[in-house]
């Protein structure tokens, strides 16, 4: 059966926060992502073409942590170094994850100020 959905990429991720201004300092000054807009209860930034969206849960089925979002960067290890100067707490250190053809996978997974896992990934080359 043909599909006439046409899904072509995704356009926004919710991330649920409960101290809203806490996250918008966490998100824009240490991740360093553009605000877009905040209001009362909710903030966007923009992530390449997609966007985040962080919001204080409205009903209590939606109070859940986040699924962990991994932001790609071109060296995971400067990433790292500039994410601990600015007080992030690594849950470890970069390491490989695993290989994808010709790239190997590198990872190293932090926490938002709400809590939340978050990952810097980058894709490195093998020669």
């Amino acid at each position: 059966m043909p599909s006439e959905l046409n899904i072509e990429k995704v356009g926004q991720i919710s991330v649920n926060v409960h101290d809203l201004q806490r996250a918008v300092v966490f998100y824009r000054d240490t991740l360093e992502l553009p605000l877009i807009w905040q209001g009362p209860n909710m903030a966007f930034f923009a992530c390449g073409d997609l966007r985040l969206y962080l919001s204080v849960p409205e009903r209590p089925e939606f109070d859940h942590p986040s699924s962990v979002i991994y932001f790609q960067v071109r060296d995971i290890h400067e990433a790292s170094g500039t994410l601990t100067s600015r007080g992030v707490e690594l849950l470890g250190a970069p390491h490989e994850v695993g290989r994808l053809g010709n790239v190997a996978v590198w990872m190293a997974f932090f926490r938002d100020s709400e809590g939340n896992t978050l990952a810097v990934q980058s894709e490195v080359p093998i020669h």
